[in-house]
């Protein structure tokens, strides 16, 4: 879809205000007694539409502000928010949390990153792609959506709507070593949610697209067919007997295991003691071919980043190599919890990107003979301190290397460390609307209980 942007972008000006704010309140910090402190300001725009058989449910327009000011002295640590901007704001949000630091205790893993780990190169990521999209217009968009997926086919009976979300996000984090960093960011999705069926035999299912450039979106009527597709190709499931199965999750599902991983890995999970991976790098967790690498450099990545929340400067790394963790994923504090150094990971990863060694979709199917092939996680059955595995999941059984029938009401369930070390491939058709990009994942076998 051909998307325009703002005739005037005053993004720039604005950055460079909140970069003035930052400032003002880093000198507030220093006047009131603080050793250290650090600032971080944002603002976020955006425009939200839902429709619901062709009428319009909800049209909200947002503009949010937050200014969070974190104050040490020594190693005690204050923190306060705001959002408003007046000087007598900005002067109690600073005596707020130079109060709140002077009564509490000290913490020897407090204080900011050290100077020397600071980003010095900033880069540009391709990222900011207003679009100057009306709500009327939006409106049509999810319109459109809808109605594609409604005509595609004479089975779909009702629908759970189509909406248009599209936003902006300015941000600055600056600290008392000096550091300033901003960032801007554009983001732009299309969905679509469609029923089949009637009466008891009913099914629900759809897709969307996201991307940080409107040009980048999959058209709306591509979007309500594939919706349709989907929602039909659930009807009529069948009980699959209880047993063991070679396990395929589909891509948009199997980028959760990934995100299983990077929970049991993160820092917070390993100081505390609540997770399964305690003094895991260094040791094999996946079969020797597999590997993941954080990418935060990547041209449109949605999760790129020059700095992390800490104003440290992030790098291009492995996660896992050779089937082996190479590391946790860690800021600054739990480092030091953990006598380790920070892996610029202070709020979160930076695109995954897990290395494919199969072909596509399809081609994982042939491969398979018989199993079972999961489009949809229900429940929330993961023990990160024990990596006990058990969700409910629905999807299709497959036999003879293609799909056979839909099958629902089943759990599949393991254990994290046997099924990472299970994984027999990866494919090539990577899900790219999410910043862990993965293909479909194959288990080579899981206990599933159906429905005998």
């Amino acid at each position: 879809m051909h998307a325009s942007a703002p005739a005037n972008d005053d993004s720039r000006e604005r950055l460079a205000r909140l970069e003035g704010i930052a400032a003002e309140l880093l000198d507030r910090c220093r006047a009131a007694g603080a050793t250290q402190a650090e600032v971080a300001c944002s603002e976020d725009r955006g425009l939200e539409v839902n429709v619901r058989m062709g009428e319009v449910e909800s049209v909200e327009s947002t503009r949010d502000r937050g200014i969070a000011v974190t104050v040490y002295f020594g190693q005690r640590k204050g923190s306060a928010r705001t959002a408003d901007l007046r000087e007598e704001s900005l002067a109690a949000t600073v005596g707020q949390a130079c109060a709140i630091a002077r009564h509490t205790e000290d913490d020897a893993a407090a204080g900011l990153a050290d100077a020397e780990l600071m980003a010095r190169e900033p880069r540009d990521f391709d990222a900011w792609h207003p679009w100057a999209l009306e709500a009327q217009d939006a409106l049509s968009l999810a319109l459109a959506a809808e109605q594609a997926g409604r005509d595609a086919d004479a089975r779909i009976g009702n629908s759970d709507g189509a909406g248009v979300s599209s936003g902006t996000s300015l941000s600055v984090y600056a600290n008392s070593h000096g550091f300033v960093g901003s960032e801007r960011a554009s983001h732009h999705s299309l969905s679509c949610a469609l029923i089949a069926g009637r009466g008891e035999d009913m099914q629900r299912d759809g897709w969307y697209s996201h991307a940080l450039a409107p040009d980048d979106l999959e058209p709306a009527a591509a979007i309500g067919r594939r919706a349709a597709a989907r929602a039909v190709s659930r009807l009529d499931p069948v009980p699959l007997a209880t047993g063991r199965y070679p396990v395929l999750f589909s891509a948009e599902v199997a980028r959760s295991l990934v995100g299983h991983l990077l929970a049991a890995v993160s820092g917070g999970a390993l100081y505390r003691g609540a997770s399964f991976l305690i003094d895991a790098a260094g040791t094999p967790l996946f079969p020797d071919w597999f590997a993941i690498r954080e990418r935060p450099f990547l041209r449109r990545g949605l999760r790129s980043a020059w700095f992390d929340a800490e104003g440290v400067a992030t790098r291009e790394s492995a996660l896992v190599e050779g089937g082996v963790l190479q590391r946790y994923v860690l800021g600054n504090y739990s480092a030091r919890r953990l006598g380790l150094e920070t892996t610029a990971n202070a709020g979160g990863v930076h695109n995954l990107e897990v290395a494919a060694n199969a072909g596509d979709f399809d081609a994982l199917l042939r491969g398979m003979d018989r199993g079972l092939v999961v489009t949809r996680l229900m429940g929330q059955g993961v023990n990160t301190v024990t990596g006990d595995y058990s969700r409910g999941a629905s999807g299709f059984l497959v036999e003879g290397g293609a799909i056979a029938h839909p099958v629902d009401g089943i759990t599949v369930a393991g254990n994290l460390r046997d099924m990472f070390m299970a994984i027999e491939a990866v494919g090539s058709d990577v899900d790219l609307r999410s910043h862990i990009r993965t293909g479909s994942i194959l288990v080579g076998g899981m206990t599933v209980a159906g429905r005998d």
